[in-house]
């Protein structure tokens, strides 16, 4: 495996992005600007990793992989790597400014955007040849979740989709190709799962009973449940950027008590509190 992979930023999505990589074999450079954050996502890539290994889920050692993994703070240090996917928050200008940056250090590798809701084209527009940068859609938490959206842009080379295509497949992923809309594929089909949760809950509906009867249907876990797994902040974000994206389309309007709990700090499971506290987190059966 001779590809060098680099990935921006090293909070959730980055560090389990750059635990796939490591694990399939590759050198991966994992940049953030904040040292603490690379400190604690080593941490967390160590902790996931010594899971694996005691369930028998993990090729060689845990310090085999993590040496595969480089920290660094200055985004040049990533500039050589043959993959570069940017995993930073959802904010359209700074994902701009730091691919743009690093396409005018290296005008011929591979880029990659793990944006959920944005324009890749839009993202690409700020690219010193916009046709080598595509989405790479993985979903939380990376390093187990199989599904990744693979999303070309305006100008994305078809040759570009096709090397991601067999790059995601060799990393164990079940890649599919969406088109660069609001949302993509699955958050635009999840929005209306959560907005209706939200709707119902604030025409009285518990929300443990609304959990309980989703997870009763089939699905692993309610709207409240998995809003605190993946942070109320990172999703009332991919509602807004679709509402957006529609231009008001109603259907995907967000909803006010989500954005009540995320101004108050209420984010989920990383806080401590969401929906639910945690712990103990959500109950195994609604209240009667």
């Amino acid at each position: 495996m001779n590809e060098r992979i680099a990935v921006l930023g090293a909070g959730t999505m980055g560090r389990g992005i750059a635990q796939v990589a490591a694990q399939a074999g590759h050198r991966v450079r994992l940049y953030d600007p904040q040292p603490a954050a690379l400190e604690q996502a080593l941490a967390s890539i160590r902790s996931d990793l010594e899971k694996a290994l005691e369930k028998g889920r993990l090729q060689g050692s845990v310090e085999e992989v993590l040496q595969r993994v480089q920290p660094v703070t200055d985004p040049a240090e990533c500039a050589e790597a043959d993959w570069v996917i940017e995993a930073v928050p959802e904010v359209l200008e700074l994902k701009q400014e730091l691919l743009g940056r690093l396409s005018q250090l290296n005008p011929t590798n591979l880029l990659a955007t793990n944006t959920s809701t944005l324009s890749v084209s839009a993202i690409a527009a700020k690219v010193t040849n916009p046709a080598r940068l595509l989405g790479l859609h993985f979903f939380n938490p990376a390093q187990r979740m199989k599904l990744v959206e693979v999303i070309p842009g305006l100008q994305t080379a078809p040759e570009g989709v096709e090397k991601a295509l067999r790059l995601m497949q060799a990393w164990g992923k079940e890649p599919v190709t969406v088109s660069d809309s609001p949302g993509f594929l699955v958050n635009r089909v999840a929005r209306p799962f959560y907005g209706e949760a939200l709707r119902l809950h604030a025409e009285g509906v518990s929300k443990e009973a609304i959990d309980w009867v989703l997870k009763g249907l089939g699905f692993p876990m309610g709207p409240f449940e998995l809003m605190d797994l993946i942070g109320l902040d990172v999703n009332f974000a991919a509602s807004q950027s679709v509402y957006q994206g529609f231009y008001g389309e109603g259907r995907y309007r967000p909803h006010p008590l989500q954005y009540q709990r995320v101004v108050a700090g209420m984010l989920g499971r990383k806080t401590g509190q969401g929906w639910y506290s945690y712990p103990p987190g959500p109950p195994a059966m609604p209240p009667s």
